[in-house]
């Protein structure tokens, strides 16, 4: 479940620092009842970047496939032997 919390809350940075390395998730922060903005731990904020890039590569090799922008596996392996030297 998420983490949220008044802005209010933000004048108690340590505890704040202390809670996004606790929970490992994006805390959403409200202003008068309202999201405002989210804060994260720097692991959890990496960690989220490492999985939009695994995404953004995945969504390419599908479009690669779609477009039968494919090698056999034999020529797959062809390939990497002529360039490794095996």
């Amino acid at each position: 479940m998420p983490k949220i919390i008044p802005i209010r809350d933000l004048k108690n940075t340590t505890a704040i620092s202390e809670c996004c390395h606790a929970v490992g998730e994006p805390i959403f922060v409200t202003k008068n009842g309202y999201g405002d903005m989210v804060v994260m731990s720097m692991e959890a904020y990496e960690e989220r970047m490492r999985m939009l890039d695994v995404y953004a590569k995945l969504a390419s090799a599908e479009q690669q496939v779609a477009s039968g922008q494919v090698l056999s596996a034999e020529d797959s392996l062809k390939g990497l032997r002529e360039k490794y030297g095996l």
